[in-house]
């Protein structure tokens, strides 16, 4: 063996070995990243997760890591605090913030996908995408096309007009034909109790605006009202006819009116109003028979609008008020 052309190769493969090593220093390897969520599920009321990028060391220097957006989601269903990951010279974390934007569109759940965008400067480690699903907590259980949030009738398909509830038309939601004695029964708010003037039926128009001039209450043996010109019951209005008296006070905005005739003239023994219009077609009664048992209060629906005619102070709701003209028969507007 040449001694001296073995001692030259090792010396060789030494030289290689060496440079090999040098150019695997630390200092040469690039960092590795790795995203994580504190959460896969973001609801749509204006909640966040937070995203963070994770360095396997400590950073040397400033690191910036661009993030995409991808997904079923829009940019108009929520917001990123950035569209990058700062981590600062010495950590190894980094975080951005994603919040949801509420909206009122029955969208169904939608994906955010963030992943990490192709540069150089670190190396990715393990997941580089997330998956964040977007709930949406829109819904309209009858389809009628208003959300439940908005919905008066959620369960009862409506009208968009009419926050989801449907038009119910014209009808009669309350009648006093027997007001009780004394103050008490003193409905029309004029200071004095008259077994006549006190009288009132309320009407509620479910429907767009509707014109009555010229209609007229009948009762089972003649005229009582015709309604003058301009009366205008607006949509979703109230209006009210006292059988005298001078009515006093706002009856929550209703429309009121007097009977032209004088009075309406409701028997306590039975009566049967006749509600007509200007073509004298029947488009409302009400029969005070089946009710005539000389309540001294008012009947009204329950529930308004579309429940059957029950004593006012009866009903819990009422707090034992014997009526409640222009209102629901809990005070409240309608």
């Amino acid at each position: 063996m040449n001694i001296s052309k073995f001692l030259y190769k090792s010396f060789i493969a030494l030289f290689l070995v060496s440079l090999f090593l040098v150019s695997c220093e630390t200092d040469d390897i690039l960092p590795a990243v790795e995203l994580t969520v504190d959460a896969v599920n973001l609801g749509e009321n204006s909640q966040s997760v937070v995203l963070t990028a994770t360095l396997n060391s400590s950073a040397t220097e400033n690191i910036t890591i661009p993030v995409t957006f991808t997904g079923t989601a829009s940019a108009s269903d929520y917001t990123s605090t950035s569209s990058s990951i700062s981590i600062s010279s010495g950590r190894n974390t980094g975080t951005l913030t994603i919040s949801s934007i509420q909206d009122q569109e029955i969208e169904g759940p939608e994906t955010i996908i963030i992943n990490i965008e192709n540069t150089s400067g670190f190396l990715v480690l393990g997941m580089n995408e997330i998956t964040i699903s977007l709930q949406d907590d829109d819904s309209d259980t009858d389809n009628d096309g208003v959300l439940d949030a908005n919905d008066n009738c959620p369960n009862t398909p409506g009208d968009v007009n009419n926050n989801g509830c449907p038009f119910l038309g014209f009808l009669i939601n309350e009648v006093l034909y027997d007001p009780a004695s004394g103050s008490a029964g003193d409905a029309n708010g004029d200071g004095t109790r008259d077994a006549n003037e006190d009288e009132f039926i309320e009407f509620f128009n479910s429907g767009n605006q509707l014109d009555i001039s010229g209609y007229t209450i009948e009762d089972a043996s003649r005229l009582r009202h015709t309604f003058p010109e301009g009366s205008i019951v607006p949509r979703n209005g109230v209006l009210i006819v006292f059988g005298g008296g001078t009515p006093t006070g706002s009856f929550d905005g209703a429309v009121v009116q007097t009977a032209s005739e004088g009075l309406l003239n409701m028997s306590n023994s039975g009566d049967f109003m006749t509600i007509k219009d200007t073509s004298g077609n029947v488009i409302l009664t009400f029969d005070v028979e089946p009710l005539s048992n000389n309540p001294d209060e008012s009947y009204t629906r329950n529930p308004d609008l579309t429940g059957s005619f029950e004593q006012h102070s009866r009903i819990d709701a009422t707090n034992r008020a014997l009526f409640s003209p222009g209102t629901k028969l809990d005070g409240s507007s309608f």
